[in-house]
């Protein structure tokens, strides 16, 4: 891509399947959404789930770091941007139906959480009546 390009996504083209197809076809939720987990491309611990809407993908995909979109604040969300705390990314994979991704991320700063935990998911479910968890870190 030369500067001053912009992203674009391809089309499905007529009569083939998405799970056999060469063209990058994110298939956004009715909400314009796409689930995105972040995953370390060295270790492959799960960092953290996210979701992208077309205009964050296109910004993910430009600059080559990890820009979500931010549900409870309706707006573009890049990792890192106010703490520090960016995603570099490495790769980008698609599932079979193109309606979630997986980005290998090199993690920068403390961590992905919200928290100042490496991994968003930190809690282990224990099975029981009540289910409870157990912190990992």
């Amino acid at each position: 891509m030369s500067a001053g390009d912009t992203i674009t996504f391809g089309t499905k083209p007529e009569g083939e399947k998405t799970d056999e197809t060469t063209a990058f076809v994110p298939k956004f939720d009715a909400n314009g959404l796409l689930a995105a987990v972040a995953i370390d491309a060295e270790t492959k611990e799960p960092l953290m789930l996210a979701w992208m809407n077309a205009e964050s993908l296109r910004m993910t995909l430009e600059i080559g770091e990890a820009v979500y979109y931010s549900r409870s604040r309706q707006e573009i969300w890049h990792k890192g941007a106010t703490s520090g705390h960016t995603q570099t990314v490495r790769e980008i994979r698609t599932d079979c139906d193109q309606d979630a991704i997986i980005l290998y991320v090199d993690q920068k700063g403390a961590g992905a959480c919200h928290t100042n935990r490496r991994s968003c998911f930190y809690r282990k479910v224990i099975p029981g009546s009540p289910a409870t968890l157990e912190f990992e870190d």
